[in-house]
């Protein structure tokens, strides 16, 4: 048998150990990693977030969802509040997941609304910048429309410290966090308008409403 042939032989023979050490490496971290499960993070409840955001003030009482869609949006914490600033009344949903390792996660506006009869007309994104100073990030901003009824939409994913437009960046940060940081909790935070009969005042009310809001979370979504 020639030096060249044994020479090949050695070379596979040590990438299939290598190889299924490292199977075996990965298999034992897996397990480990789903026995030690979620870390415990304390938060306080949605039910004490703030009733007065800046100039904004809540308006009536918190809002509590059907069974049904509490079933299909399965949060484990959420606030329904409606605030209210210089004659323009908002909407402000947060629904927060403790975890997302049981297939519970926050459901996208863009495949709730539209089965409760909204039309939906993308804008282009737009950033927030807390009102406390903090890094501005960006937010999905969207035309929905029921009837009569006209509204502009700004939501955002919010986990860990990180706040993401993207879904698809959402559950990466997500997936990768639960490897390194044994954390997968997070919420998604939507504002809503009236548009009335201008559209950028709409977006400036949802723009401060959520810069004082961002400000405000991480007691209840925390870092």
């Amino acid at each position: 048998m020639s030096d060249l042939l044994l020479m090949k032989i050695r070379t596979h023979t040590n990438r299939f150990w290598m190889l299924l050490g490292m199977l075996l490496l990965s298999g034992a971290v897996i397990n480990v990693w789903q026995r030690a499960g979620e870390a415990r993070v304390t938060r306080q409840p949605l039910k004490d977030f703030p009733a007065r955001l800046g100039q904004w003030r809540q308006h009536g009482g918190d809002q509590t969802l059907d069974e049904e869609t509490q079933r299909v949006l399965r949060a484990d914490d959420y606030l329904s509040r409606n605030f209210e600033s210089n004659g323009v009344t908002a909407s402000f949903y947060v629904g927060y997941y403790a975890t997302q390792r049981t297939g519970a996660t926050y459901h996208s506006p863009l495949n709730c609304l539209p089965g409760a009869g909204w039309t939906l007309t993308e804008g282009p994104r737009i950033a927030i910048t807390p009102s406390n100073g903090g890094a501005a990030f960006e937010v999905n901003r969207y035309i929905v429309q029921n009837g009569n009824d006209r509204e502009l939409m700004v939501y955002w994913y919010l986990g860990r410290g990180r706040a993401t437009a993207s879904e698809y960046w959402g559950k990466i940060y997500t997936v990768v966090d639960s490897v390194r940081r044994r954390r997968t909790d997070g919420a998604i935070v939507r504002v809503m308008v009236p548009v009335g009969d201008s559209e950028d005042a709409a977006l400036k009310a949802a723009s401060e409403l959520a810069s004082q809001a961002a400000a405000h979370l991480p007691p209840f979504v925390p870092n």
